[in-house]
């Protein structure tokens, strides 16, 4: 009744020419499989199995697991987020077939303190897909197709692309919190140190909001990328005098509000500049004063 990848007792196949999962049963996805190795293995194709939504893969970034990559941990079921299109269900849900979606990290329970608090992130009970499913694989998004929760499945506006949409999560996630919880608004300029991806998702969730944006990074090919982004100017910590341009900058006032990307005590420094600053480390999500 919902599907249109493949046949199965749970759904009706709406989509004649899909594959037939007796005649096709795998599918693609990526391990790594030594030091700065890594290659292409098949896993069972998967079926959609009570709130579990089958999303094909249409992008996904690389986050933390180049790390993995470069020190050759063997890992199978890479990739943590990504945007795709929903192509089988098992039972009406918050998204439905045919929808573009992205796809949030890990498997939370959604029944914990800390979930029903829409902190899926931080869940106490992470559930695991074998026991959740019966596949081994299937919860890494560096494949063809992916298993998830439907509500964990937030559905794309009209004109946004997978690729910038597959940076919604880690890429543009944690610094979309920092600003909540530091209500960042028109009236504020905003310090950002470190303009890596997570720093330059700092950029474009505080112009968003209007705020004025001023960048400390010591690489120009970042510092200018966050000026494309809309970064009024960008700081370079190894100069000598980058606190006292940063003062001449805000009127000897210092920042308003402050987001550390880095965590490097010479790039930190600059955000203690004002007595009534507010910051936090996107990387817990905690505001300090």
């Amino acid at each position: 009744m919902w599907a249109v990848r493949t046949a199965n007792p749970w759904c009706l196949n709406r989509d004649a020419s899909a594959p037939d999962p007796k005649v096709n049963p795998t599918m693609k996805a990526v391990r790594i499989s030594g030091e700065r190795q890594a290659e292409l293995i098949d896993l069972p194709d998967l079926e959609a199995k009570g709130e579990y939504m089958v999303v094909k893969i249409h992008a996904t970034p690389m986050c933390t697991e180049y790390k993995a990559y470069r020190a050759g941990h063997l890992w199978q079921g890479i990739g943590h987020e990504a945007a795709g299109e929903v192509v089988e269900v098992a039972q009406p849900g918050k998204v439905k077939v045919g929808d573009r979606v992205a796809v949030m990290p890990q498997l939370p329970c959604g029944r914990c303190a800390l979930c029903l608090k829409g902190e899926y992130i931080h869940c106490q009970y992470l559930e695991n897909l074998t026991e959740a499913t019966g596949y081994e694989g299937g919860n890494g998004t560096y494949a063809q197709y992916v298993l998830k929760q439907d509500w964990l499945l937030l559905p794309l506006p009209d004109g946004m692309s997978y690729e910038h949409a597959g940076m919604a999560c880690c890429g543009l996630g944690p610094t979309f919190g920092a600003m909540q919880l530091m209500q960042v608004d028109a009236f504020d300029t905003v310090l950002v140190t470190g303009l890596g991806p997570v720093g330059l998702g700092a950029v474009v969730n505080a112009v968003y909001r209007a705020a004025r944006v001023i960048g400390v990074e010591g690489q120009p090919f970042r510092a200018n990328l966050a000026q494309e982004l809309g970064a009024e100017t960008v700081i370079d910590p190894a100069e000598e005098g980058a606190l006292e341009q940063l003062m001449e900058l805000t009127d000897g006032l210092g920042i308003d509000k402050a987001i550390d990307c880095c965590g490097a005590p010479r790039r930190s420094a600059c955000v203690l500049t004002r007595r009534d600053a507010r910051g936090t480390s996107p990387s817990s999500a905690k505001q300090a004063s």
